[in-house]
């Protein structure tokens, strides 16, 4: 906690607003998107989402998976717990919305959906979308399909799998992937794994957005290392999010904004 503590005053000393960029490209992102704040019908489907999850009192058995595979521990646990204490804040929730709205990403792959609260997002960003979201825990993972299937978001495909055994073994060669969302192991070595794995997935618009870059310092390091690599542009650094771009016409730029 005092880590994140330090991490988040240094974020506030170091952060900026859309005054102090000076980049077209994340000047138009900020503006339009990320400071947009008018209302959004969505943004009710996606509280009332919320709501019904975290009024629901039912116990599911929830499996967290360690390296390669093997269960690091099980419990059971409310529902409405799980939804008060994991996934996507409210208003992390509506900008990811906003994220999706502006960049119309076609094929969307997210790497942890637990309840759901960020799959949904996604699918009501762009309801033309392919959202394809992978989840660990068989049980977790069931009450998010119901979630989805509940409001009517029809543009998801529910995949039960180990993050690792499915990229991995996945034909990702094949694939090509506009909006990635990283939310399912907040480690050093997964982080880089997954970004190394799914490299061969991206165009020249994909948009990825890694959470938690500042969970630990090994999370730092893991957002440092994908910062300097060749194939990144374009970085921003919310505190919560950093989000990576490969755009070629772009010089390679960092940005810290507060959003």
């Amino acid at each position: 906690m005092l880590f994140q503590i330090q991490s988040y005053l240094k974020f506030l000393w170091e952060s900026k607003n859309e005054h102090g960029v000076h980049s077209p490209f994340v000047f138009s992102l900020l503006t339009k998107c990320f400071y947009d704040k008018k209302p959004k019908p969505e943004y009710q489907i996606l509280k009332n989402y919320r709501k019904s999850l975290l009024e629901n009192n039912n116990f599911i058995e929830v499996t967290d998976f360690g390296a390669g595979s093997k269960v690091f521990k099980s419990n059971r646990r409310q529902i409405s717990k799980i939804a008060q204490t994991a996934g996507i804040s409210p208003k992390r929730a509506e900008l990811l919305f906003r994220v999706t709205r502006y960049f119309k990403p076609e094929n969307i792959l997210e790497i942890g959906t637990s309840l759901g609260l960020a799959t949904s997002a996604l699918a009501l960003g762009n309801t033309d979308a392919n959202v394809i979201t992978i989840e660990g825990c068989p049980q977790t993972g069931g009450t998010a399909r119901n979630q989805l299937d509940k409001f009517d978001c029809k543009n998801v495909e529910s995949i039960i799998s180990e993050f690792e055994s499915f990229l991995i073994y996945e034909n990702l060669n094949s694939k090509n992937f506009d909006l990635i969302y990283f939310d399912g192991n907040h480690s050093k070595k997964a982080t880089l794994t997954y970004f190394e794995v799914l490299l061969p997935t991206i165009n020249n618009d994909s948009v990825w957005i890694f959470d938690d870059i500042h969970w630990s310092p090994e999370m730092e390091e893991a957002w440092k290392t994908i910062k300097e690599h060749p194939r990144v542009k374009v970085t921003i650094d919310t505190f919560q999010w950093g989000f990576v771009f490969f755009r070629y016409e772009q010089p390679k730029e960092h940005f810290i904004i507060r959003a």
